[in-house]
């Protein structure tokens, strides 16, 4: 039975404020005073429960995932992973999907904005969070105090884990009322240094139960999660200590340190020790790759940090199901759909679909080709034909053609629930954040990068679907990760660690389908999203990234 947490604070009530005043705003307007935080209990309700209404949302671009454009869309759809095909008069929406995939957003871009807002205002509740707890430890010594502290300070790092990928040099804020100078920019080196010492130190203090299990500690930041987020960082080391991403020069991995268990480790040793501690810690792989994503996946072995999902206990909703389908696919079901995302041509590619060698999780992740309702029946378009969806069909913009409604592979991954509402935008799948297949990969992926061989990790992955075996290569390992990962938030990442022989990461130095690679190699300034136009005429100390 999945446990009820009565939070009194909630995000959604603190982000009405203005686009320039997001760091002047103070995060006690929402609070209920000083009474809220007097005994120990109510002191863990509003100042660590009450943080985790910001990991997941209904309201789009907040939370983590689950929602519309926001940190997943931003990582999504500007990568060759997939796309939201103009559809006639669908899902132009202002150019805005175009501008994802081509790399056009500007600095007056809301999503960008409102992404933004969430990530700075989730901080400073963290912050203020922290001062609380600091506050009554001074007249108190509970035992549990210590293990308030460092959730909080891990969920912070957390929030500014996804602020520092996204946004690059970013204000580096320890306080809930810094104001003026305190809040000009830090190079991106030391927000990742900071991101780093906090999980660090916040580790020992936090409980080795799983996140994903009902119970006392799901959904909590417990430290299979915060060893996820280590492992993460270690193995973007190269990209996160790169403060200036534009002039072509990076830092190698074997030659960035980081004091570990007492040890001196390079960024791949050091990414390797924080798997093996996940490792450790008894989590494998699901003998069943689709039961990660099931109805009621809390069982799932695999899994290590989730949203959790209720259609009648939580208000977090996932978007991305209801947004992929076609109308009558959606119907079939009893559920909603708009009849949008597809998979990318290089998707296709990298799965080989259409061929005798097709990689089993294509069919786990995409619809393709004709669908079925949950009885086995053809579903029919409104002329009564079965309903058939051509994934090569897929274009940028697909207006006027005769795959107009039908062009590109739809996600599948979740399991259908049914019985959801909202349109099925409330269902019973907790959204997986992060998962025990990605640490293996990132556990071959770091073995590689550091000369050792990592082949073994590989195909334990692709031997739960029954893949062939793969030599353990950089090459061989991006497209396991689309394959295994698919749709999962990563590929942007991904595609800005990975480079190509000439130094280019691959998320510029590459042509995508009907997207051509920067001409200019120097040009990466698409690896970072620009600050908001508003937030940078609201505070004269901060300075645009480059090429904005």
């Amino acid at each position: 039975m999945k446990k009820i947490y009565i939070l009194f604070l909630t995000c959604t009530s603190l982000f009405s404020i203005s686009c320039s005043s997001f760091l002047e705003e103070d995060p006690r307007d929402g609070l209920l005073g000083d009474n809220a935080y007097s005994t120990l209990p109510a002191l863990y309700r509003n100042c660590v429960a009450s943080l985790y209404n910001c990991v997941g949302s209904y309201k789009d671009s907040e939370g983590l995932q689950g929602t519309g454009r926001g940190i997943y869309d931003l990582n999504t759809f500007t990568t060759d992973e997939a796309i939201m095909p103009t559809r006639g008069g669908d899902w132009y929406d202002g150019g805005f999907w175009q501008g994802l995939y081509l790399h056009q957003w500007g600095v007056n871009s809301d999503a960008i904005l409102n992404t933004w807002e969430y990530l700075f205002q989730s901080i400073k509740l963290c912050n203020y969070s922290l001062e609380q707890i600091e506050h009554f430890s001074a007249t108190h010594t509970d035992k549990e105090l210590p293990a308030y502290k460092a959730e909080v300070r891990a969920l912070r790092a957390m929030f500014y884990y996804y602020a520092m990928d996204l946004f690059g040099r970013i204000p580096l804020l320890v306080t809930s009322d810094a104001t003026g100078a305190e809040m000009k920019q830090a190079e991106r080196d030391k927000i990742f240094t900071f991101i780093v010492n906090e999980l660090q130190e916040a580790v020992p203090f936090l409980s080795e139960e799983k996140s994903n299990i009902p119970g006392e500690y799901y959904g909590r930041m417990t430290k299979p999660v915060a060893y996820f987020l280590l492992a993460k960082l270690m193995l973007n080391a190269e990209v996160y200590m790169d403060s200036d991403w534009t002039d072509g020069v990076f830092p190698d991995g074997r030659k960035i340190f980081f004091t570990v268990n007492g040890e001196n480790l390079n960024a791949w040793k050091a990414a390797q020790y924080y798997c093996t501690q996940i490792s450790q810690m008894g989590y494998q792989l699901e003998k069943d790759y689709s039961s990660n994503f099931a109805i009621f996946n809390e069982s799932s072995q695999e899994n290590i940090f989730v949203i959790p999902m209720s259609k009648t206990l939580y208000t977090n909703q996932m978007q991305y199901l209801f947004r992929s389908r076609h109308y009558n696919h959606a119907k079939a079901y009893g559920l909603g759909g708009e009849n949008g995302s597809s998979a990318t041509l290089e998707v296709l590619q990298t799965f080989g679909y259409g061929t005798e060698k097709v990689d089993p999780r294509f069919d786990y992740c995409y619809f393709a080709d004709e669908v079925y309702d949950l009885q086995g029946n053809p579903i029919l378009l409104d002329d009564g034909t079965p309903l058939v969806y051509y994934p090569e069909a897929i274009a940028l913009d697909v207006s006027n053609s005769v795959y107009e409604q039908t062009a590109g592979a739809r996600m599948k991954k979740y399991e259908v629930d049914n019985t959801a509402l909202k349109d099925g935008k409330l269902m019973d799948n907790d959204i997986v954040l992060f998962r025990y297949a990605d640490v293996l990969l990132m556990m071959s992926e770091a073995k590689v990068r550091n000369g050792e061989d990592g082949t073994g990790e590989l195909n334990e992955v692709r031997a739960r679907v029954g893949a062939s075996y793969r030599e353990a290569t950089l090459e061989n390992l991006l497209d396991e990760r689309q394959m295994e990962l698919a749709w999962e938030g990563w590929r942007r990442q991904d595609l800005i660690r990975f480079r190509l022989t000439s130094g280019q990461n691959v998320y510029n130095g590459k042509s995508w389908f009907c997207k051509d690679a920067k001409t200019d190699p120097t040009d990466k300034h698409c690896d970072i999203f620009p600050i908001p136009k508003s937030i940078m005429d609201g505070n004269i100390n901060l300075v645009q990234n480059p090429g904005y």
